[in-house]
């Protein structure tokens, strides 16, 4: 693998050739937005926030899927690409909800991050907004399209696993949303629960359910956890306040970790403290359930009960 030598910003640095823009530049500490971008998915250079200027080029380029060239001398932070930044959060937040004191993403949202960093605010406007299309049929997860921004995170994620595919997009120009399966709710959808679309998601478009209301970004501790559940090992984190644990939250899905329900509700199961009841899906329907139906653990625990029984007697005889 050959290297290259590029200037980022003032700073010159030697990087492997097969890279792009923005990971040389996060080897400087050097931070580039993105809202689209994920290194665990593919790099489709949707939301243009990540721009950068490069002497020679007539044009501003993304940085996400920009590789580097020899001789390369970048600006991630020119007047030209500060104005092109500052023009699309503005954009972006003229479609949202102004409602970041209540927002459950609020503190962890990477709009209002840059939004703060750009110096922009919401504005009144006679304008269009997205539609407010809440669905609300999950116990699991929250769907809000007014909150989305199209970056597709969510829908790159849950492709990766085949037998998933749920989430697509649909319509066209500014009516474009995400969608599950065939326009259904959430409940109605063959989608299994599994929070990989959540974990992804960088506003407030998609959040976990039985977190919400119990913690925010700011609030408590957490502690990362591996789950026992399969050999694949899913990373949680465990959100407490004081010492009593209030939730348990995905880590995103990286090196090929899937995600699943089972996963989650065992590990919430074994560390929250007063965890609430489990649903099931059933013929379209989520059903509220016990925890050993919910785990598929019914059969172990009458086979166990079954083996004390037996040991039990032959003691006594």
């Amino acid at each position: 693998m050959a290297n290259v030598k590029i200037i980022i910003d003032g700073q010159k640095i030697t990087v492997p050739n097969n890279i792009s823009i923005l990971e040389a530049a996060k080897k400087l500490d050097i931070e580039i937005p993105a809202l689209c971008y994920d290194p665990n998915l593919d790099v489709v250079a949707a939301c243009r926030l990540c721009v950068v200027e490069i002497e020679g080029s007539n044009k501003l380029e993304t940085s996400c899927s920009t590789r580097v060239r020899d001789g390369m001398v970048i600006h991630t932070k020119s007047d030209l690409v500060v104005k092109t930044r500052k023009d699309i959060l503005q954009l972006l937040l003229d479609s949202h909800p102004n409602d970041c004191l209540t927002c459950q993403k609020a503190g962890d949202c990477y709009l209002q991050k840059y939004a703060y960093e750009y110096g922009l605010k919401f504005r009144d406007h006679s304008g269009s907004m997205r539609p407010q299309l809440l669905d609300t049929s999950s116990p699991y997860i929250l769907k809000d399209n007014a909150k989305c921004i199209l970056c597709g995170k969510c829908v790159r994620t849950c492709s990766q696993v085949s037998d998933r595919m749920v989430l697509s997009f649909s319509e066209r120009g500014y009516s474009t949303k995400i969608i599950a399966d065939f326009d259904q709710t959430l409940e109605e959808s063959s989608c299994v629960s599994c929070n990989r679309c959540v974990t992804v998601c960088p506003v407030g478009a998609l959040v976990d359910k039985r977190a919400m209301g119990k913690i925010r970004a700011w609030d408590g501790a957490s502690k990362v956890i591996k789950c026992k559940s399969c050999q694949y090992g899913c990373e949680f984190e465990i959100k407490s306040k004081g010492t009593v644990n209030v939730a348990v939250v995905a880590k995103p899905p990286a090196n090929g970790r899937p995600l699943c329900l089972k996963g989650r509700l065992t590990t919430e199961l074994l560390y929250v403290d007063k965890p609430e009841a489990p649903y099931r899906k059933i013929n379209g329907q989520f059903i509220e359930t016990n925890w050993t139906k919910m785990l598929g653990i019914e059969d172990i625990l009458e086979r166990i009960d079954k083996i004390n029984a037996e040991k039990e007697r032959e003691g006594k005889e």
